[in-house]
């Protein structure tokens, strides 16, 4: 009972025909919905965005994939996804989501990007979700889903940092590899003590 799957983004923006495709996001989710059954609890994180984030593209005048700075540090701006209560923003349509004891939404303040399931991208602001994996005494954390290099990389490297045991199965997570971020995000796992399966 001191083991959960965290289930990262797999939604249909993120997957071939979405705002933000990931190469080969669907293909993942027969396994993941496989090794649901393996855990005792499963959480899913949603990115859920109102239209006008800041972290959009669109509310910068700015071409999707450029960078700019924030109060706090440096944002990727994103073409627009995710929003509320769009087709976007619903899970992959084959996930079991029935399965989930928890559905985390993520990125839902206009003024601040959250990558991690656990805090948003000051570094600060909880989510709460360290907090209810806390009182289930849950120790141990298995990642998947998408994309490997940001939402799965930043929510796994705080996880470690917070003292949960974590592995991220990579053959169940897909990547943007966006100017090198998947070695980047590899590596920093890695540091972080992360284990790679």
């Amino acid at each position: 009972m001191t083991q959960a799957l965290l289930v990262i983004d797999v939604q249909n923006d993120f997957c071939p025909g979405g705002a933000l495709a990931v190469p080969g996001g669907d293909e993942i989710v027969p396994g993941i919905n496989a090794l649901m059954a393996d855990f005792s609890a499963v959480i899913l994180t949603q990115d859920w965005h109102p239209a006008g984030h800041s972290s959009f593209a669109s509310s910068h005048d700015a071409e999707p994939m450029s960078m700019t700075e924030m109060p706090y540090g440096a944002q990727v701006l994103w073409p627009d996804h995710c929003i509320q209560g769009s087709i976007g923003a619903q899970f992959h349509p084959d996930l079991t989501v029935d399965r989930a004891d928890l559905i985390i939404r993520k990125g839902y303040n206009p003024a601040i990007d959250s990558y991690s399931a656990f805090f948003e991208n000051d570094h600060t602001t909880p989510t709460g979700l360290e907090g209810y994996l806390r009182t289930r005494g849950i120790t141990d954390l298995t990642m998947v889903g998408l994309a490997t290099d940001f939402c799965v990389n930043f929510s796994a490297v705080d996880a470690a940092k917070l003292g949960f045991t974590v592995t991220v199965r990579t053959d169940l997570c897909r990547a943007i590899d966006f100017d090198g971020s998947l070695d980047a995000a590899r590596t920093g796992m890695e540091g972080a003590g992360v284990m790679l399966a």
